[in-house]
């Protein structure tokens, strides 16, 4: 990721319920009402949040049928894959075992 991403994500993942998001999309691929249900959010709440994971460049999404499937972004992933739980940006770090439940 490019220095110029660091401040989008840094401000993506600075929400506890963004990290929850994250914690859970790691494990397995889900779409809004799973979501919704296994961190008890209101749908909308989930949809919003989404939304900046996605535009930080964290969380892609994907159509089946009508539904919308989101998963950790192949490159955020790889990302974690290479750097391991502690993402160095440069100006800070985040740790990616302390996110919360």
């Amino acid at each position: 990721m490019a220095t110029e991403d660091c401040t989008e994500i840094l401000k993506a993942l600075s929400d506890r319920t963004r990290q929850r998001i994250v914690k859970a999309l790691l494990g397995t691929d889900l779409n809004v009402n799973e979501l919704t249900e296994r961190l008890g959010l209101s749908q909308y709440n989930t949809s919003k949040h989404l939304r900046v994971l996605k535009e930080a460049g964290i969380v892609e999404v994907r159509a089946l049928g009508q539904q919308r499937e989101y998963y950790i972004a192949t490159t955020f992933r790889r990302r974690i894959e290479r750097e391991g739980t502690t993402l160095d940006f440069g100006c800070c770090t985040f740790r990616m075992d302390r996110l919360p439940d």
